[in-house]
């Protein structure tokens, strides 16, 4: 029985170790959702009434930031955000 505990141990560590290399991030390539576009708005057939502007949900726009140097670590917080209005 010790000869499978001692497989079965070997087997778990070589499992758990081949999930935990380092991985490099590399900040500087676009991920998909740096690349998200704002869609158009639902417009509502002819025979039935608008929407309600009212109860959509503004989107607050990003603060501006200055460009990272090139092969910069990743930041550790996303940018702060302010109100739609301002």
């Amino acid at each position: 029985m010790s000869l499978w505990r001692a497989i079965l141990a070997l087997l778990s560590i070589l499992t758990f170790s081949a999930c935990g290399g380092s991985i490099e991030l590399a900040c500087d390539d676009i991920r998909l959702y740096q690349q998200a576009a704002e869609g158009k708005r639902v417009q509502a057939p002819e025979d039935l009434d608008d929407l309600d502007t009212l109860k959509e949900i503004p989107l607050p726009k990003a603060s501006p930031a200055p460009p990272r140097p090139p092969g910069s670590p990743c930041i550790d917080r996303p940018p702060s955000v302010g109100s739609a209005g301002s």
